[in-house]
C-alpha cells in the first residue's frame, strides 16, 4: 500500500499532541535549510543599516513604541 502524504497527516491526527510537536519539529527541520545567497544579501542589508544608524541617516524606535504597536 502506497502511504500518500494525505493519509500520513490522517495518522498524526491521531498521535497525542507531544509526538505531533516532534514531528513537526523534525520536518520543519529539514525544511530549514541555510541558503548562502540568501546569508549573504542579508548580511550585506545588516551592514548598510548598521552604517545608516551609526551616520543617523536612519531612523530609530524605541522597543516601548514598537511594543505598544502591537499592544493596541
Amino acid at each position: 500500500m502506497k502511504t500518500t502524504s494525505l493519509g500520513m497527516a490522517e495518522q498524526a491526527r491521531k498521535l497525542p499532541d507531544l509526538e505531533k510537536l516532534t514531528l513537526v519539529d523534525a520536518l520543519l527541520e529539514q525544511l530549514d535549510r541555510p541558503d548562502p545567497e540568501i546569508d549573504r544579501i542579508w548580511a550585506a542589508e545588516s551592514k548598510a543599516r548598521w552604517q545608516a544608524y551609526k551616520q543617523g541617516k536612519a531612523e530609530s524606535v524605541t522597543y516601548s513604541v514598537v511594543m505598544e504597536k502591537y499592544r493596541s
